[in-house]
């Protein structure tokens, strides 16, 4: 494995995607931050915890992926949120942007839910894998087509621990 994003320009880049969160929500209700399970975890608790604005949490489980490095293209969910979210402002916060698949089934499916507004962010954004359009509205790092891991993106559930995006190559 080789290190593609250290730990430490993760954080910097958290920080100012706070920033430009809470100014972009100022003098606006609670925020509902939904994070999408499970890779998307570790980035979301260090972003809600970098947010100043008030924040309320939830989760979404949804999968198109399996045990694979590709998409499956058959989208699922796998857990609901707990709360309505109708008349909110939502940011879905998710690990990784690729083919675009899982978001846009994913944002419909929250907008039948009559919220005030959804916004995204994601760490990751492979823009070269876009297969559907999604408007990602805080992007952490743009990055090309390979495979990572770690920071909460697994390879069959494993090196989510890593504090560091790496790249996962073959061997």
């Amino acid at each position: 494995m080789r290190v593609l994003i250290s730990a430490g320009r993760i954080e910097a880049r958290i920080a100012e995607l706070a920033a430009r969160i809470d100014a972009d929500y100022e003098g606006s209700g609670p925020l509902y931050v939904v994070c999408v399970l499970k890779g998307a975890v570790l980035f979301y608790a260090d972003l809600v915890r970098a947010i100043r604005h008030p924040v309320r949490l939830d989760f979404i489980g949804i999968s198109s992926y399996g045990r694979g490095k590709t998409s499956s293209g058959e989208v699922k969910l796998t857990k609901d949120l707990d709360t309505s979210i109708e008349g909110f402002d939502i940011l879905i916060v998710e690990d990784i942007l690729d083919s675009g698949i899982t978001l846009n089934y994913l944002v419909q499916i929250l907008q039948q839910r009559k919220p005030k507004s959804i916004r995204i962010a994601a760490l990751l954004d492979k823009p070269e894998r876009r297969k559907r359009p999604v408007p990602v509205d805080y992007v952490g790092f743009q990055i090309p087509d390979e495979f990572v891991v770690g920071y909460g993106l697994d390879y069959a559930e494993d090196y989510r621990q890593l504090r560091d995006v790496c790249v996962l190559e073959e061997s």
